[in-house]
Protein backbone atom coordinates (compact mmCIF):
# COMPACT_ATOMS: atom_id res chain seq x y z
CA UNK A 1 0.00 0.00 0.00
CA UNK A 2 1.01 3.20 -0.60
CA UNK A 3 1.08 6.21 1.59
CA UNK A 4 1.96 9.58 1.53
CA UNK A 5 3.03 11.60 4.52
CA UNK A 6 2.25 15.21 3.71
CA UNK A 7 5.56 17.18 3.58
CA UNK A 8 7.54 14.05 3.73
CA UNK A 9 7.16 11.98 0.53
CA UNK A 10 5.91 8.10 -0.05
CA UNK A 11 6.51 5.34 1.64
CA UNK A 12 5.29 1.32 0.50
CA UNK A 13 3.60 -0.65 3.52
CA UNK A 14 3.42 -4.09 3.63
CA UNK A 15 -0.11 -5.50 4.12
CA UNK A 16 1.23 -7.36 7.23
CA UNK A 17 1.70 -4.19 8.86
CA UNK A 18 -1.84 -2.16 8.75
CA UNK A 19 -3.05 -3.90 11.99
CA UNK A 20 -0.90 -2.44 13.43
CA UNK A 21 -1.00 0.58 11.96
CA UNK A 22 -5.06 0.24 12.36
CA UNK A 23 -4.73 0.04 16.07
CA UNK A 24 -2.72 3.35 16.31
CA UNK A 25 -5.57 4.83 14.08
CA UNK A 26 -7.77 3.62 16.51
CA UNK A 27 -5.97 5.22 19.37
CA UNK A 28 -5.80 8.88 17.13
CA UNK A 29 -9.72 8.72 16.68
CA UNK A 30 -10.14 8.38 20.04
CA UNK A 31 -8.30 11.23 21.02
CA UNK A 32 -10.26 13.44 18.32
CA UNK A 33 -13.18 12.18 19.55
CA UNK A 34 -13.14 13.31 22.88
CA UNK A 35 -11.17 16.57 22.04
CA UNK A 36 -7.81 15.18 23.91
CA UNK A 37 -5.07 17.05 22.87
CA UNK A 38 -2.28 16.26 24.21
CA UNK A 39 -3.35 11.92 23.26
CA UNK A 40 -4.33 13.27 19.71
CA UNK A 41 -0.48 14.68 19.58
CA UNK A 42 1.24 11.61 21.25
CA UNK A 43 -0.84 9.49 19.11
CA UNK A 44 -0.26 11.29 15.34
CA UNK A 45 2.94 10.87 16.71
CA UNK A 46 3.28 7.37 17.32
CA UNK A 47 1.15 6.42 13.94
CA UNK A 48 3.71 8.25 11.65
CA UNK A 49 6.41 7.27 13.31
CA UNK A 50 5.55 3.53 12.43
CA UNK A 51 4.92 4.35 9.10
CA UNK A 52 8.01 5.58 8.84
CA UNK A 53 9.67 2.20 10.63
CA UNK A 54 7.34 0.21 8.41
CA UNK A 55 7.48 1.48 4.93
CA UNK A 56 9.94 1.50 2.23
CA UNK A 57 10.31 4.98 0.74
CA UNK A 58 9.75 5.46 -2.61
CA UNK A 59 12.37 7.80 -5.04
CA UNK A 60 11.03 11.49 -4.66
CA UNK A 61 10.70 11.25 -8.61
CA UNK A 62 7.81 8.31 -8.40
CA UNK A 63 4.72 8.89 -9.90
CA UNK A 64 2.55 6.09 -8.33
CA UNK A 65 -0.65 6.88 -6.38
CA UNK A 66 -0.81 7.38 -2.89
CA UNK A 67 -3.64 4.53 -1.60
CA UNK A 68 -3.35 6.79 1.84
CA UNK A 69 -2.96 10.29 2.54
CA UNK A 70 -1.64 11.56 6.31
CA UNK A 71 -0.93 14.82 8.00
CA UNK A 72 2.33 16.20 8.58
CA UNK A 73 3.00 15.61 12.71
CA UNK A 74 2.61 19.30 13.41
CA UNK A 75 -0.94 19.11 12.16
CA UNK A 76 -3.75 20.56 14.50
CA UNK A 77 -6.44 18.09 15.78
CA UNK A 78 -9.09 20.07 13.27
CA UNK A 79 -7.41 19.20 10.25
CA UNK A 80 -6.90 15.69 10.92
CA UNK A 81 -10.30 15.72 12.24
CA UNK A 82 -11.62 16.33 8.69
CA UNK A 83 -9.50 13.96 7.03
CA UNK A 84 -10.98 11.00 9.01
CA UNK A 85 -12.97 9.22 6.91
CA UNK A 86 -15.74 6.43 8.24
CA UNK A 87 -12.66 3.76 8.81
CA UNK A 88 -10.02 6.39 10.63
CA UNK A 89 -7.24 7.70 8.38
CA UNK A 90 -6.03 4.11 7.79
CA UNK A 91 -9.07 1.68 6.61
CA UNK A 92 -9.51 -1.36 8.04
Amino acid sequence: MIVRLMGEGQLDVAEEDLPALNSLDDQLESAIETGDEATFRTALHALLENVRKVGRPLPPDSLAPSELILPPADAHIDEVRSMLGDEGLIPD
